[in-house]
């Protein structure tokens, strides 16, 4: 398993120090108190919600969150719906993160954190009912395994739940981006092809929203807001000026925000 690209040592330590900063009770935390800190892509919670709308998830749903992060996703499943959620992330610093928040909030025992890849994933075919994959195929440049691996934990007729970042028309985007520093680290494909992949990979479009224009406008607003001190910036290194680099590439084109469900049908 290789190293993952947003190690830094810092996180929890740093995400601690906000929290106290902020006025926050430790010991009395509750989800809501965690702001906008958690949810690590495009226009935050708000992206999150809107795609869980687009799914009928029960309390006795099976979830994978693949590219947890710090958990926001996690989090914010089982705080709304009760479902027990895996969550799996590349980064080790950002599992641990993950499970010192889940037990502050007290939603540890609906959320099991792993160590994984998410193109090898450590479960067994059918595992699970619905995969979200938030902002996460932008760092692998095998989309083909990603998907398939996506297919194969999801049982027949699960869906899988994306919100991610394509390649535009209109040039490349201004590097450093949030979740890459430079072009080689990133792997962006167009619209067409990670649709043509996911088809291919065993699933069958539901939903395919392209919100590039809602992304930006939202993510303008975001930039104009006064400073929050439980924000990204707290523990992701230069969040400012990549999340202004971001902000850029969707307001003229150069990336595009994909909203979309598919659902599992043929192997």
């Amino acid at each position: 398993m290789t190293a993952s690209p947003y190690e830094t040592g810092v996180a929890r330590a740093s995400i601690e120090r906000a929290l106290i900063a902020a006025g926050k009770d430790l010991e009395h935390l509750v989800p809501a108190d965690l702001g906008m800190l958690e949810d690590f892509h495009t226009i935050g919670r708000i992206a999150t919600s809107q795609l869980v709308d687009l799914l009928d998830i029960a309390a006795d749903t099976e979830v994978l969150d693949a590219g947890t992060g710090i958990g926001g996703t996690a989090r914010y499943l089982a705080d709304r719906l009760r479902c027990k959620v895996t969550a799996v992330d590349l980064a080790e610093e950002y599992c641990s993160t993950a499970e010192w928040l889940n037990r502050l909030v007290r939603l540890d025992d609906l959320i099991t954190v792993q160590r994984a890849d998410v193109t090898a994933l450590p479960f067994a075919d059918n595992a699970f009912q619905v995969v979200f994959s938030q902002h996460v195929q932008m760092n692998v440049a095998d989309k083909v395994r990603l998907y398939r691996e996506a297919r194969r934990v999801l049982a027949n007729d699960g869906r899988l739940a994306i919100w991610d970042i394509a390649a535009g028309a209109s040039g490349h985007p201004t590097y450093p981006l949030p979740w890459a520093v430079d072009p080689a680290r990133s792997h962006l494909a167009t619209s067409d092809r990670l649709r043509a992949v996911i088809e291919s990979s065993g699933f069958t479009i539901e939903a395919w929203n392209d919100l590039t224009e809602t992304a930006a406008a939202t993510m303008q607003l975001i930039l104009t807001l006064p400073p929050n001190p439980l924000g990204l910036h707290t523990f992701v290194d230069g969040f400012a000026e990549k999340v202004e680099h971001l902000t850029e590439a969707l307001a003229d084109g150069r990336i595009r925000a994909i909203q979309a469900v598919a659902r599992a049908t043929g192997r």
